[in-house]
């Protein structure tokens, strides 16, 4: 039951990365307007949607689950603070804590890794 559990954290935890990523395709010059005005280079937003798409694949089938969770990590404290931070609108400070919190869960997930239904166990890494 341990192993099922862990694949769908795995995929729950990914999922919304992986449908944030195709949606930033999908309205790709409204995404680049509205991080350049916040004053992100709108450049930034390939790499992200890269990151969005390739990194929870990976979590998802259990492969590499450890690097892809510390960049994600790194990805949603990033991204609370440059684009959720203004304390002041009750929206910005819920988007905030719930970066925060999915990167503590993908702290767990560096910590821990996958178990048994993953690709990096049936791989023996």
């Amino acid at each position: 039951m341990t192993n099922i559990l862990d694949l769908l954290a795995r995929v729950f935890v990914s999922l919304i990365f992986l449908l944030s990523g195709l949606n930033k395709i999908g309205n790709y010059e409204g995404t680049v307007e509205w991080m350049e005005s916040l004053g992100m280079p709108g450049i930034f937003l390939i790499p992200a949607i890269i990151l969005e798409i390739v990194a929870p694949i990976l979590i998802m089938i259990g492969y590499k689950v450890k690097i892809s969770a510390a960049l994600l990590g790194v990805f949603c404290v990033v991204t609370a603070i440059i684009f959720h931070s203004d304390f002041s609108d009750q929206i910005q400070f819920n988007s905030f804590m719930k970066n925060i919190g999915l990167a503590g869960g993908f702290l767990f997930l560096l910590i821990n890794g996958a178990k048994e239904f993953s690709l990096d166990k049936k791989l023996g890494n």
